[in-house]
């Protein structure tokens, strides 16, 4: 197996939570030599540094500082959370069963839900002497199920009517009297939890010659790792800064204080300039000259049927990096930016993927298009091509996580510039 696609393997076992995502993008940045600042600390940058910081345990941000002045900055974008059912009660009363409560997060398909073992993951917030502090959870047992009705009792759900969140979707986790808080006590003394449900399936290889593979949290840890990768590989510069930004909360709008649409990204980038002494006028320059990855995973052409995607742009587990445009810019893809991304991958050898939605078929946004409502910079939206989006366990294709980190790290190590508008100089 191809290294780069074990280590996404591993880093989507890992990824079992926002918060585990984000700790085991701390690790990799920490085993590269980045160092960890804190937001609520004073920083002390320094030109060809390289730095990361978090923000609520679930969004995260690196970037390399240039060696010389800021002429612009390159970034990739990622989420770290994925569709999943929010613990909301950990015991509910039930004359039969030990039962949690849980809450629908994000646009999942809960039919995939149904029928298999589950866990739980997250952090939990404890008391200690000096206040509280986040410790990270995932019992690695199978914890809890969702049980389907028979076919028999349910003969119109057998033909995949709707499932209601409230009746059908509930998880036991024993008998009666088992207290699933007990998983948990061994943090310490909880005061309270952030936890969802996860599937226990771990990531596998599929396919005559391994061709695909299927996990939980594809959309979007396979992007993010990927792009992780690409950063990493990246050699810096004299006059441009490198970002790789991790958000929380995309499947459900972005709009907190960790999603793409706060003030994170803007926060940073501020800290980090004023510390190289950029003015006003340097700033306004350096965001003409910036570029953007918006990487969340697209929909792959389906097998069994074809019919749900745009005949004229068929996308293919393998096929290449997907480039997303969208008339209405759900994706932020321009003419210009894919033209200068499909350049960038040409000379890196890594084909392309051009992505329509269906024209009677709306699709969703992702982060590119609400980044831009704080940081008006140029941007593309690009992903892996996969299936079964959003359902407990995913499908994707194992060349493309490679010729994923293989475009992005080509795409730190270009040089470009935009001496006038609408026109970019490449260089290698």
């Amino acid at each position: 197996m191809d290294t780069m696609v074990k280590g996404c393997l591993d880093y989507l076992d890992e990824g079992v939570s926002p918060f585990h995502a984000v700790e085991a993008s701390a690790r990799r940045l920490d085993d590269a030599g980045f160092t960890r600042l804190e937001e609520s600390q004073p920083w002390s940058l320094e030109k060809g540094g390289k730095y990361y910081t978090t923000r609520n345990g679930s969004s995260l941000i690196a970037w390399r500082m240039p060696r010389e002045t800021l002429g612009g900055w390159r970034g990739a974008a990622a989420h770290s959370d994925s569709p999943t059912y929010r613990i909301t009660a950990t015991k509910v009363d039930d004359p039969r069963y030990a039962r949690a409560r849980v809450e629908g997060y994000g646009g999942m398909r809960p039919a995939t839900w149904i029928d298999r073992p589950l866990t739980m993951a997250g952090r939990v917030l404890v008391r200690t002497e000096n206040g509280v502090e986040t410790r990270l959870v995932c019992p690695d047992k199978d914890l809890l199920c969702i049980p389907s009705v028979c076919v028999h009792f349910d003969r119109d759900g057998a033909k995949g009517g709707p499932l209601n969140a409230a009746t059908d979707l509930q998880p036991i986790f024993g008998a009666k009297g088992a207290d699933l808080a007990r998983e948990i006590a061994g943090a310490g003394d909880v005061l309270q939890y952030d936890l969802v449900l996860v599937p226990r399936q771990k990531a596998v290889t599929v396919g005559m010659n391994e061709e695909f593979f299927m996990a939980p949290r594809i959309d979007d840890l396979g992007a993010a790792y990927a792009t992780l990768q690409g950063f990493l590989a990246g050699r810096g510069s004299d006059d441009r800064g490198d970002l790789w930004c991790l958000f929380d909360n995309e499947e459900v709008g972005s709009g907190t204080r960790q999603g793409a649409l706060s003030n994170f990204l803007s926060s940073v980038l501020a800290r980090a300039e004023q510390a190289l002494g950029v003015t006003a006028e340097q700033h306004v320059c350096a965001q003409a000259n910036t570029l953007m990855l918006s990487a969340d995973n697209a929909h792959a052409t389906h097998p069994n049927h074809p019919e749900l995607s745009d005949s004229a742009h068929p996308v293919t587990l393998n096929g290449g990096v997907v480039v997303k445009y969208n008339a209405s810019q759900k994706y932020t893809t321009s003419a210009l930016t894919g033209a200068l991304f499909g350049e960038i991958c040409r000379r890196a050898e890594v084909p392309v993927q051009p992505y329509y939605n269906r024209p009677d078929m709306p699709g969703g946004s992702t982060l590119g298009n609400l980044l831009s409502w704080q940081n008006s910079v140029a941007m593309v939206d690009i992903g892996m091509g996969q299936l079964a989006m959003h359902s407990a366990v995913e499908t994707a294709g194992c060349e493309d996580v490679v010729y994923m980190a293989k475009a992005v790290a080509a795409f730190y190590n270009t040089r470009l510039a935009q001496p006038t508008d609408g026109n970019w100089t490449i260089a290698d």
